[in-house]
């Protein structure tokens, strides 16, 4: 995973921001070594807004895809998961340990961990 600071952007290794070394002292926040800001891992956390540039370019790809793959997601979190709502094309895949929402529309549903299915993709290529 990437780590980045939220004042600079500078990127760090996951490694980096773990070592308490570089933490800020009684609290449990990692700091940049450059300009002592904030680090924080490139994903979404849960309630922060996705990105409005990397939306559009996600929907516009998902309207034009053939065949889309859901995986590792129970389609419950908005607004990603109503990004399924664009997809026209011809084959939809879900791959998700529970039931979801698509699994009616889905021309295949595989009830296997996302992590393992794809290792096992993977490894017969």
């Amino acid at each position: 995973s990437r780590v980045f600071c939220q004042s600079c952007g500078r990127q760090y290794s996951m490694d980096y921001m773990l070592d308490k070394s570089h933490w800020k002292k009684n609290a449990c926040t990692p700091l940049c070594g450059e300009c002592g800001g904030v680090l924080k891992p490139d994903v979404v956390l849960y309630e922060e807004p996705l990105d409005d540039t990397l939306m559009r370019k996600s929907i516009k790809a998902i309207s034009e895809a053939d065949t889309l793959i859901i995986g590792g997601t129970s389609l419950a979190v908005y607004p990603a998961a109503g990004f399924i709502r664009y997809f026209r094309g011809k084959h939809l895949v879900v791959i998700n340990k529970t039931e979801t929402r698509a699994d009616r529309s889905a021309e295949l549903v595989l009830r296997t961990p996302i992590g393992e299915t794809m290792s096992a993709a993977v490894g017969a290529l």
